[in-house]
């Protein structure tokens, strides 16, 4: 049986039974629907429906696809390993009786095991905002009713795929960008754009707070002519209000998705944004 191709990190865990550190893996705050399958061979494993928050640093399922997950004793004789029933990969560790579900179960499963395949929902539209260091403006966007998930980036440069170090030398052409993916059934663009001037400084003209630079500077990527026209309404009702308003409104482009362990920043550190405090204005 041919398999997908590992990354180093992936075979460390996946084949040599390693495990990723806490907090650090891709899925811990996934709450969109779909289902985790394999990584090594696609096999489905999980659906979204069983996922829960167990605070425990790594995803947390109370059931799994039936035939899906392999139980065996752990080398260490005091826990139970779950492996892929179809390719023997290491997913982590089932736990029971601990009382975080009905089901009295959890599936202690390391993101770096799973790939996730989203559900198709027409509901679902993506939005992105660079409004300084991507750390806080994401905080306040993966907190907001109706966003399903958010994720830390570039976007605008002339570099593809760069690293947070090249940004950081300041000559990509990138801003540090959330992107936002949320229920329009839920909430709204206008919702958005609303939370993005809320919560930053969109006068500052070099960056944001004490993090001065070009890759800190306020901007809202637009997809569509929609967006756009949402966009210049509020910087319209900001000046009307005597606000000198900075922000740039410029089209999307390529959004490269930063380093795991720039996601959900303060989310896994339990601490709030230095540069970033909500402020109502509208």
């Amino acid at each position: 049986m041919k398999y997908n191709e590992l990354t180093p990190e992936e075979e460390r865990v996946i084949i040599y039974k390693g495990t990723e550190a806490p907090y650090t893996g891709e899925y811990i705050n996934n709450k969109r629907s779909g289902i985790y399958v394999c990584r090594r061979c696609n096999a489905p494993l999980y659906n979204s429906s069983d996922k829960f928050d167990s605070h425990c640093g790594w995803p947390s399922f109370d059931d799994e696809i039936e035939g899906a997950v392999k139980r065996i004793p752990d080398a260490d004789g005091q826990r139970t390993e779950i492996i892929c029933n179809n390719c023997g990969a290491h997913l982590g560790h089932v736990f029971l009786n601990e009382g975080f579900t009905t089901k009295n179960t959890r599936h202690c499963v390391n993101s770096i095991s799973l790939k996730f395949i989203q559900e198709e929902n027409k509901m679902i539209k993506k939005a992105y905002f660079a409004s300084g260091c991507f750390w806080g403006t994401e905080y306040y966007f993966m907190k907001a009713q109706g966003v399903k998930h958010t994720a830390v980036g570039f976007m605008g440069g002339h570099v593809d795929n760069p690293t947070y170090q090249q940004v950081c030398q300041k000559n990509t052409g990138h801003l540090e960008t959330t992107e936002v993916e949320y229920d329009s059934s839920k909430t709204s663009y206008e919702d958005m754009v609303k939370l993005f001037f809320e919560t930053h400084d969109f006068t500052q003209t070099d960056g944001q707070g004490p993090d001065i630079g070009p890759q800190y500077l306020s901007c809202i990527f637009y997809s569509n002519d929609e967006e756009k026209e949402i966009a210049e309404e509020y910087v319209k009702k900001l000046e009307d209000k005597g606000f000198k308003v900075a922000t740039m409104l410029k089209s999307v482009s390529q959004f490269w998705k930063a380093e795991d362990y720039h996601q959900q920043y303060y989310e896994h550190k339990g601490t709030k944004p230095y540069c970033h405090i909500y402020k109502k204005i509208f």
